[in-house]
């Protein structure tokens, strides 16, 4: 049970990590969000009790079963990931010594997925705060983000590319800054129920590209304690300046990644990196595809969930681009002689 090992199941975690940010988006999308109104239970049980005996009557919220088994199943997919994380930090932790490589990854993973879980948490008792809300969001990227990182470099599959210049690692990086702040936008327009405050395209509303806005509200983290946020609490204005802001976002994305993409393309025919510049360049193409779908369809379930789900895509091929373009550490040399191979990026 050696490092040649450890990345399959970091490659098993990261699975199950997607299949888990998907979910939460199908809950949230579908307005589950509240289906259990405590935790981890759901009135009181481990699962959905039956709506005919009477648990929803201590609760100031009727039973719906349907959206509490979509809440539940979502908790147990998360509560998984978590054993799975656990499983992992014990034994990098445990092998640190053998393989020489160091167990901090794992072990901040295993802190991210408890600071998850008190997210979730916080999602139902503070009634869907859009704070707590986008934070659990932008932790479930981060933590499907990390474990497809820590899979690639243990795993150092596909091979690091030699001789890149610098500016192609910072360009890279760049680009991976812009989509995690795209997709905070994202989680921030998804939780405070601004998804349809502009509901034509290109324009915004009847013909106004930039209507009354509002930004000093849309973008005030803290409302206070013992508000119901389902449905959203604040005034047009305020979500139209947040819809706004994530179309601008898409723009600068699809220009900055897009420009990446191209550049990298371009310049490495035939090699591992220019087939990931491809793929980042069709999800990105795909994502704001499925973005303008939102607007123009009224925000369907499917294509909404679809947006999410790419969205931690572009998330991952950005994150693989990283790896390749970035060589392995030098704490691993036997490692990097075996991946490594003759050729790579241009260093110039």
């Amino acid at each position: 049970m050696g490092r040649f090992r450890l990345h399959h199941l970091a490659a098993a975690a990261t699975a199950l990590a997607f299949a888990v940010v998907v979910l939460g988006a199908f809950v949230r999308l579908s307005d589950a969000g509240l289906g259990c109104p405590d935790w981890p239970g759901c009135y009181g049980h481990i699962g959905v009790p039956d709506a005919a005996s009477g648990v929803a009557g201590e609760f100031d919220r009727p039973l719906e079963p349907g959206k509490a088994w979509k809440e539940m199943v979502h908790r147990y997919f998360a509560g998984t990931l978590g054993l799975v994380i656990a499983a992992l930090g014990v034994w990098a932790w445990r092998q640190r010594r053998q393989t020489g490589e160091g167990a901090g990854l794992p072990l901040f993973l295993v802190g991210l997925v408890v600071f998850q879980a008190l997210l979730g948490m916080w999602t139902v008792t503070w009634l869907l705060k859009p704070l707590v809300v986008t934070a659990h969001l932008l932790g479930g990227m981060a933590t499907l983000a990390l474990l497809f990182w820590l899979a690639l470099r243990r795993g150092a599959w596909p091979a690091p590319q030699p001789g890149v210049a610098p500016v192609w690692r910072k360009a890279a990086l760049l680009g991976l800054a812009v989509v995690v702040l795209q997709i905070a936008l994202g989680g921030w327009t998804s939780a405070n129920y601004a998804a349809l405050a502009c509901p034509d395209f290109p324009a915004c509303y009847q013909g106004q590209w930039w209507p009354a806005t509002d930004f000093g509200e849309a973008f005030t983290l803290w409302h206070g304690l013992g508000i119901d946020y389902e449905g959203g609490v604040l005034a047009h204005p305020a979500r139209t300046a947040i819809h706004l802001t994530h179309r601008v976002g898409a723009v600068v994305t699809l220009l900055v990644v897009g420009g990446l993409a191209l550049a990298l393309w371009r310049r490495n025919p035939g090699s591992g990196v220019r087939r990931l510049a491809g793929l980042v360049g069709l999800l990105l193409v795909a994502q704001v595809a499925l973005g303008v779908g939102n607007v123009v369809l009224g925000l369907p379930l499917a294509v909404a969930v679809a947006h999410n789900g790419v969205a931690a895509a572009l998330l991952l091929a950005l994150v693989a681009l990283n790896h390749v373009l970035r060589p392995l550490p030098e704490t691993a040399p036997e490692r990097r002689e075996a991946v490594l191979g003759v050729g790579g990026m241009e260093s110039a």
